[in-house]
């Protein structure tokens, strides 16, 4: 049923009311000796990394943070199973290959009340008991002359170091506070229990285990002790998130908060008190009253952790790094924080996407050095030469120092009363040895050192040469390859063989985005016309003209560099060869001397053998009560006014040749007649949306130009018509069905821009129900949350694409809107999805209007198909992305934008030739947005090795970490997202041991080697194992993670980068020339007297500590006192001085790098919106159980260790 009305004709009267000690060492090179860290010493560039490891106390695993309130327990139910080693990551349907691991740990030397937790291990079984050489509980940082042994080689260790060795603060073991004793290890909580008090793992107690004395108080390193009783978040404890044998969580008693071990902490003082031993140096301690004796040697797969990381970096020169250091010490009367109550609600800050979530501060000191809030009233003391800023490490709340490290007999063995006050401190005694943090590798120093040494444009004229990284600004000069901005590898040097490609297990993949804005300085691709004969191919494999193509017999023929096939040259393209074989042409033609061109196609590479007509755009916007009420309907209908005049365009001197139409829809559809020649626009009702048509042909679509003043007057009353609305019902399935009939009647690709509000609950076609279960997270049903509800959007999809139909959707939901089914055609069609979650238009309007008209003006291409030729050898044999796939080699894309990527895997099928190496051919056939049919052509030439040195040697970490986000990512909708995250541990753990066995100098087990183009392989990857998607906070909707998800899958490797590691600027160096060097992302790097501009992605924020100089903030805020800044303020003052305009200018360039807008967030310290801040603060432990950047290096030796022994 449709009905037909004249827009004016509706009385408006009328309503329708509802209402990284380490050195660098290039692979294959000789390394010398780690003797004893003596003095900063300078690494020699490309040299390996290494991490010395002593033998000493067993280490706990990296721990959670204690689960958030409310959250599910997490990945505790799938066992491993032994799968062979392939290329790639293993397949997810099992988990992956790891030794047999058998016999259980034996913990007799430890004394505790209640169950016992099971050792928890997320990345697999516990191995077998091993003594090894040297056990990674302490860690050494060497520099000296080679050991008689040889270059690289250091002797074993005993397990008595000797005195002048520097070997770390004891460790704990597996648990947090003890469980009462009656609860059932095998039993789920009851529901009412909250999270915070639950722990993940149980098992009952050994035989052999006692009670320790847990009535005494918890110490924490602050000489002062808490007078109030912990809060209710610091009871018994998640040991890790690398998770063991799958034991159901058991709950602890709400009413009775457990003191974490009274054993004390490590000191973060600069020495220990009288009566300690320094360190352990000469053996193991004497056992404390209160304490455990020391633990036996862990099983080997047991991760382990460093000490508690050291003071923020000095400025050390490239490539050095400065020597241990004494620790800061927290500053006096810092309060602490986030103690206890729960996160605020989320409508104060309205969620987006990642991370606007707000998360539960971390508890109490977890195993393996974790920390967590002290009491209510404690304060960490001042220390005799302490500066201001941040204590070293403390992923709790700001100001607090590491709580006791469990199971320990402490690093203060003599020190009497353990658990009670303890006495005021005395004069400082002999500094304690503690790890220095920046002696583990630090993205910071690799993106600084990578920028220093790229100061000359990039040519791509030499083949397999690694560009500079992403995070440099750099100049690229097309001599035969392709621009990184088009295509980046991950590795430049591929091995010659599949057993060579497996034994590494280095994924070979290329990140490939064909449309990508070149900078104003780099010429975009040139265009070549053959006219109506079309571009020059191969006979047999089809690749098109490139420099790869060798002429031979004076011209008149060629051999293709992909397939060796000879082709004959067509007598118009003929042209001399000169004496070194090259056409006297060469440098005249673009196809045969750059990387990237396009060619204008003809009618043949037409669909139906017709040129196509110009693109049209649909907009289609829901006037349901919740979109009218936000104010999102009348904020749409404004834009669409002026944005109507910036419809992209191949020419900017002419108009843009896209027609556009309108509909608005709640339960039924309205379709607008907009033709030149009416006084006012008319509404067509479709009632009936089970049978989707279009009711108007003429008048729908529209030339802006022609029937602006129509347009203009539909759009001032759209609002008005649904201002009384009470329809709070909406389909979605139809509305798509409606765009797409609408592009098939008038015979054209385009593209819908779908805005869209709630739940599709009504009667139609592709109506959902609300799914979203907390109690599936973590369990082997939460992968059906991120499959489609019902098939009728696959189906859509798929027509979608035939038509060359693009999808974007614009989302702005209260509540649960399924974005994992919404989201199946704008991904399936090349489209976009963004979310606003909590709209509102006084603080989200900016955001959503910019990103907007960078949408509707971006350029983009339709009706694409993509395919990626190898030479013989290799094939793409996987791609991931927002795309289509009807076949095993074409990558159709119903829209193709500037900002997508596709990330595709290559296999071997043949060997590979050193001499000649390795070519890929990307093309990509689409309709300009003025209607021309046109093909863009991307280049890529890679060397290939035969020893694995050289394919270490010449990776690309960033590249290699976006695939595997997206293989990881892509594999959650079909697999437990534990299975996920042990088979991105396995392959890491396999990729550094080939390294260790087959490149590296021969050395002691107990040092960790990393090869240097992937010496932050592990930190990196542990921010994907972090991400929500994969290990989501408590409070992260299923809609963030599923949004998420389909966000990252269309990202190029720069947006990785800046999602998975944040860029954190220290505002208060800002200069006007330069960027001032980023710090870490880690809370102990802020300084509570500076202020810091951490950059996402998909956020901005600005972090105020409480004591910054008045001076700073009235040039920034123009106020004087902390107090007066407003923490709901959405855009910086614009005031007159200088560092207030350069501070705006350096947010707006940093905007302008991304493809979305990123809205700013001012969060002062230790306010509510810290939480969401400190969630991205990724060197640290995380509140939903992520282990911290050192705890995830040592799991990570110990992988490794455990896969050579």
């Amino acid at each position: 049923m449709w009905t037909w009305h004249s827009v004016a004709a509706v009385p408006l009267n009328v309503r329708f009311c509802y209402q990284e000690g380490i050195r660098e060492q290039h692979p294959g090179t000789a390394s010398s000796s780690v003797g004893h860290r003596a003095s900063p010493f300078a690494t020699n560039n490309g040299l390996p990394y290494y991490l010395h490891l002593y033998r000493g106390q067993a280490r706990g695993p990296p721990t959670s943070a204690p689960p958030p309130v409310s959250a599910p327990q997490q990945y505790n139910q799938y066992s491993h199973s032994q799968g062979d080693m392939q290329n790639g990551p293993p397949p997810m349907t099992q988990a992956p290959p790891r030794p047999a691991a058998a016999q259980s740990y034996n913990q007799g030397h430890m004394n505790m009340t209640g169950p016992h937790p099971s050792y928890p291990q997320h990345y697999g079984p516990p191995p077998t008991m091993q003594q090894v050489t040297s056990q990674m509980t302490g860690m050494q940082i060497t520099s000296g002359p080679p050991t008689p042994a040889g270059p690289g080689y250091a002797p074993p260790h005993s397990s008595q170091p000797p005195i002048s060795t520097y070997s770390a603060p004891p460790q704990p073991s597996y648990t947090q506070a003890p469980p009462p004793a009656s609860s059932a290890p095998t039993q789920p909580p009851p529901p009412g229990v909250p999270a915070a008090s639950q722990q993940y793992y149980g098992v009952p107690p050994l035989p052999s285990q006692q009670p320790f004395d847990s009535s005494r108080p918890p110490t924490s390193q602050q000489q002062f002790t808490s007078s109030a009783p912990p809060p209710p978040s610091q009871q018994t404890f998640p040991p890790s998130s690398f998770s063991g044998p799958p034991t159901r969580p058991q709950a602890a008693p709400v009413s009775q908060p457990q003191p974490p071990f009274s054993a004390a902490p490590p000191s973060l003082s600069s020495a220990p008190p009288p009566g300690s031993q320094p360190g352990f140096a000469g053996g193991p301690p004497p056992i404390a009253q209160g304490s455990f004796p020391p633990q036996l040697t862990p099983p080997s797969s047991q991760p382990g952790s460093f000490p508690p990381p050291g003071p923020p970096p000095t400025s050390a020169a490239s490539g050095q790094y400065p020597p241990m250091s004494q620790p800061q010490q927290p500053p006096a009367a810092q309060p602490s924080p986030y103690h206890s109550g729960p996160p605020p609600p989320r409508a104060q800050m309205p969620p987006t996407s990642m991370g606007q979530s707000n998360h539960l501060p971390p508890g109490p000191q977890g195993p393996l050095g974790q920390q967590g809030p002290p009491g209510p009233l404690q304060q960490p003391p001042v220390q005799p030469g302490m500066q201001t800023g941040y204590p070293p490490q403390q992923n709790g709340a700001f100001g607090q120092a590491r709580s006791p490290q469990p199971g320990y007999a402490g690093p203060y063995p003599g020190q009497p009363n353990y658990g009670a006050p303890a006495p005021a401190p005395t004069a400082a005694p002999a500094p304690q040895k503690r790890l220095d943090p920046d002696a583990i590798p630090s993205p910071i120093q690799v993106i600084e050192d990578d920028k220093a040494k790229s100061n000359e444009p990039f040519t791509t004229g030499v083949r397999g040469q690694a560009p500079p990284l992403v995070t440099t600004n750099f100049q690229v000069k097309d001599q035969g390859n392709a621009s990184p901005r088009f295509i980046r590898c991950t590795a430049y040097n591929m091995p010659c063989t599949s057993d060579m490609a497996k034994q590494s297990q280095v994924p070979l993949a290329a990140v490939i985005k064909p449309l990508a804005t070149l900078p104003p300085d780099e010429a975009p691709p040139y265009v070549v016309d053959h006219g109506e004969t079309g571009p020059i191919r191969c006979n047999r494999c089809k690749a098109y003209m490139c420099p790869y193509m060798q002429f031979i017999e004076g011209g008149r023929r060629f051999q293709c560099g992909f397939c060796s096939c000879v082709t004959e040259v067509p007598p118009h393209y003929f042209q001399h060869l000169d004496h070194t074989g090259k056409r006297v042409d060469c440098y005249d033609r673009p196809e045969l001397s750059l990387g990237s061109y396009e060619y204008l196609a003809t009618v043949d590479y037409c669909k139906n053998n017709k040129l196509p007509q110009p693109p049209a755009f649909i907009f289609l916007i829901d006037v349901s009560y919740n979109a009218v009420k936000s104010g999102m309907v009348s904020i749409i209908c404004n834009e669409l006014k002026s944005l109507l005049d910036l419809l992209p365009r191949q020419n900017p001197e002419v108009d843009s040749v896209i027609r556009v139409g309108f509909v608005t829809y709640n339960k039924v559809l309205h379709f607008y007649n907009v033709k030149s020649t009416l006084a006012q626009p008319q509404m067509l009702v479709v009632s009936d949306v089970s049978d989707m048509f279009v009711p108007l042909l003429d008048g729908f679509l529209v030339n802006v130009n022609e029937s602006r003043q129509v347009i203009e007057s539909l759009l001032d009353q759209i609002p008005e018509m649904f201002a009384d609305t009470r329809e709070t019902e909406t389909v979605f399935g139809p509305v798509i069905q409606a765009g797409l009939e609408a592009l098939k009647a008038a015979d054209c690709a385009g593209k819908l821009f779908v805005f869209h509000t709630s739940l599709p609950i009504a009667e139609a076609p592709g109506k959902l129900k609300n799914r979203e279960d907390k109690k599936l997270i973590g369990t082997d049903k939460e992968k059906t949350l991120f499959q489609p509800q019902v098939g009728v959007y696959n189906n859509l999809a798929k027509e979608c694409v035939a038509q060359g139909c693009c999808v974007d959707l614009f989302l702005f939901p209260n509540q649960y809107v399924d974005v994992a089914t919404l989201g199946v055609v704008p991904v399936s069609t090349g489209g976009s999805i963004y979310k606003y979650t909590y709209f509102q238009a006084q603080t989200d309007q900016e955001r959503f209007l910019n990103d907007l008209r960078r949408d509707v003006q971006k350029q983009v291409g339709f009706d694409a198909v993509m395919r990626v030729r190898t030479s013989t050898g290799i094939r793409a044999t996987d791609f991931f992305g927002s795309f289509y796939m009807n076949n095993t080699t074409d990558v159709e894309l119903a829209g193709l934008d500037c900002d997508k990527a596709i990330t595709v895997e290559f296999k071997h099928d043949d060997k590979l030739s050193e001499e000649t190496g390795a070519l890929m051919q990307c093309a990509v056939l689409y309709t300009s947005c003025s209607g021309q049919r046109r093909l863009r052509i991307h280049n890529m030439a890679v060397n290939c090795c035969a020893q694995l040195a050289d394919l270490y040697r010449n990776c690309e970490t960033d590249t290699i970490i976006n695939y595997f986000a997206k293989y990881a990512f892509r594999g959650v909708a079909n697999n437990p997202t534990k299975a996920v995250r042990d088979t991105l541990v396995n392959q890491c753990a396999q990729i550094l041991a080939c390294y260790r066995k087959n490149c590296a100098s021969p050395s002691s087990a107990g040092q960790l080697i990393l090869p240097e183009c992937m010496k932050l392989l592990p930190v990196y990857l542990n921010c994907v194992m972090k991400s929500d998607v994969l290990l989501p906070g408590a409070d992260v909707s299923l809609d963030d993670r599923a949004y998420l998800k389909q966000l990252i899958g269309c990202m190029d490797v720069a947006e990785t980068h800046v999602f998975f590691y944040p860029r954190l600027l220290p505002v208060m160096k800002l200069e006007s020339g330069s960027l001032p060097v980023a710090v870490r992302d880690s809370e102990e790097r802020l300084s509570k007297g500076g202020v810091y501009l951490m950059e996402t992605g998909l956020h901005l924020f600005l972090w105020v500590g409480a004591s910054v100089q008045q001076e700073l903030l009235l040039n920034i805020f123009g106020t004087p006192s902390f107090s007066q800044i407003d923490p709901n303020m959405i855009s910086l003052p614009v005031l007159d001085n200088p560092f207030s305009q350069r501070l705006r200018e350096v947010v707006d360039s940093f905007r302008a790098q991304r493809s979305r807008y990123m809205k700013l967030m001012v969060v002062k310290q230790e306010d509510r919106a810290e939480l969401t801040f400190r969630h991205f603060l990724v060197e640290d432990k995380s509140a939903s159980g992520g282990a911290s950047y050192v705890d995830f290096l040592c799991h990570m030796h110990k992988e490794i260790r455990q896969l050579l022994s």
